[in-house]
């Protein structure tokens, strides 16, 4: 079915199928670990800022970019800056692509938990030996492929399908956090878990590291500069007001995280508080996997409750991985690709390219360290592109249009030129937290963590883009869709 003539039916749909794609497991697993470990309530404040200094000028941006040219990132570039540019949006669309290959493995690590729970495995196990168990093993192999159907399940249905499954997917989730978030803050001595996490300290917002933390945060859990915001975006209607919406995903996706830090931190200050730091600085996986059946364990009820956890965890997951299987189907059908057929090329690519994450750890966490700043890359690029344009005329035709009920001014002129800075600068330190002892170490392109890896990595897939640039570009429908873009408002064309 093609989408090409497909709008989401209504804002509430549109809204919720772009909050499934903002809301992920970062939301629910990073958050509180990563606010746990950078002072709580010094943290939130750094975070906030960063909502409006980093999240709302680029999901304004995207969204705009997507409604404007009705094209997937690659289209999107060429149409905003030129044909020269494409390369742009195919590291954006490149970038989310990759973490798709991975990110289908979380989400069958959150179904067999939740399996798991029910059926009593994880309560009678300890938690480490069955993480151990299942991790890198060929049933991590089947919930990976589990994922990948249910994923290209719904994004088969076309918008409609994507849209119908937000509408039951994102209440639920919602719900379910909720729930948990309520129990929580009623056990004893979860006050101490609330006081940790909203009481700031003035002084530690000298700590340089608290405000790279949460710009990262929220690069990596708003879905700012992924293009899946400008994906869902080429499906909004042509009265929808792009501002209005920029405005309340970024804070509608951070209220979820709040509620995921109140769920996990007064759970873990009330359950285990003498092991609070060692459970939040056990990682990801470390805090959810194992930590999180320990700590229900202990509660009345808690199997329920853990099993509520982990299906949060999946339709999370689950809404986050239709959204970039979608970005990819788009950027096919985008050149020239029948829809049923560019889904058959991502559905069996995120299969293939995801089995060596599903199969060796080493591997998940190099590739979702590159990747995941890469993301940065991709930020940037997004700004680049409209400074390149001309950001005031860029603003003007594309966010100020005539159905705009919020006039942005021009505080997101300076806010794009700040994320130019942003993310360089998060670039370059995430870069270097991984330098290595000696220059061998450095620039090794074997080492999990390193420079080496990542630079090496970037930069094969950036000389493939550029070497196909023309190509891909040439490949472009050349038409806009009859009544996509609004009146006044058309971009140029593609040459």
């Amino acid at each position: 079915m093609s989408t090409k003539s497909q709008v989401f039916t209504s804002r509430t749909g549109m809204m919720l199928a772009m909050l499934g794609m903002a809301v992920g497991t970062g939301n629910i697993w990073r958050f509180p670990r990563i606010a746990a470990t950078n002072g709580g309530g010094t943290f939130l404040i750094a975070w906030i800022v960063f909502l409006f200094a980093w999240s709302m000028p680029l999901l304004i941006l995207e969204m705009a970019m997507g409604k404007g040219t009705r094209f997937g990132p690659v289209g999107a570039f060429v149409k905003t800056i030129g044909p020269r540019f494409g390369w742009m949006g195919a590291w954006v669309a490149w970038c989310a692509t990759a973490i798709m290959f991975y990110y289908s493995v979380v989400m069958g690590w959150t179904v067999r938990y939740f399996v798991g729970t029910v059926t009593g495995e994880v309560t009678r196990a300890v938690p480490a030996e069955f993480w151990e168990s299942f991790a890198a093993s060929p049933a991590s192999v089947v919930t990976h492929v589990i994922s990948v159907a249910l994923g290209v399940f719904v994004v088969a249905r076309g918008v409609r399908g994507i849209e119908t499954a937000a509408r039951f997917l994102m209440p639920t989730l919602l719900a379910l956090v909720i729930i948990l978030a309520i129990r929580a803050v009623t056990l004893p001595g979860a006050g101490a878990g609330l006081a940790f996490l909203f009481t700031p300290n003035l002084s530690e917002l000298a700590n340089y590291r608290i405000w790279l933390e949460a710009l990262t945060q929220n690069a990596w859990d708003t879905g700012a500069g992924w293009g899946l915001a400008l994906t869902y975006a080429v499906y909004m209607r042509a009265n929808e007001d792009t501002a209005l919406n920029g405005f309340v995903l970024p804070i509608g996706n951070n209220c979820v995280s709040l509620m995921a830090g109140i769920m996990v931190l007064c759970t873990v200050f009330s359950i285990m508080p003498d092991a609070t730091q060692q459970i939040v600085g056990a990682g990801n996986e470390g805090l959810t996997f194992i930590w999180v059946p320990q700590l229900f364990a202990r509660i009345p009820a808690g199997r329920f409750l853990m099993a509520l956890f982990f299906l949060a965890l999946v339709f999370a997951a689950w809404t986050s991985l239709i959204s970039m299987i979608e970005l990819a189907t788009r950027v096919l059908e985008d050149s020239g690709v029948a829809r049923a057929r560019a889904l058959v090329i991502v559905g069996a690519a995120g299969l293939l390219c995801g089995l060596p994450s599903a199969l060796s750890m080493t591997f998940f966490q190099n590739q979702d360290f590159v990747w995941g700043v890469g993301l940065m890359l991709s930020g940037l690029l997004f700004a680049v592109g409209v400074l390149r344009y001309g950001v005031t005329e860029w603003r003007e035709r594309f966010i100020n249009t005539e159905y705009s009920d919020i006039r942005v001014g021009r505080w997101w002129d300076w806010a794009i030129r700040l994320v130019v800075a942003e993310a360089s600068v998060l670039i370059v330190w995430w870069l270097w937290q991984v330098r290595g002892d000696g220059l061998a170490a450095m620039l090794s392109p074997f080492r999990t963590f390193n420079i080496g890896t990542v630079l090496v990595q970037w930069a094969v897939v950036l000389a493939v883009l550029l070497a196909l640039n023309r190509w891909m570009v040439g490949r472009l429908r050349k038409e806009v869709t009859p009544g996509t873009v609004p009146a006044g408002h058309m971009p140029p064309s593609i040459p």
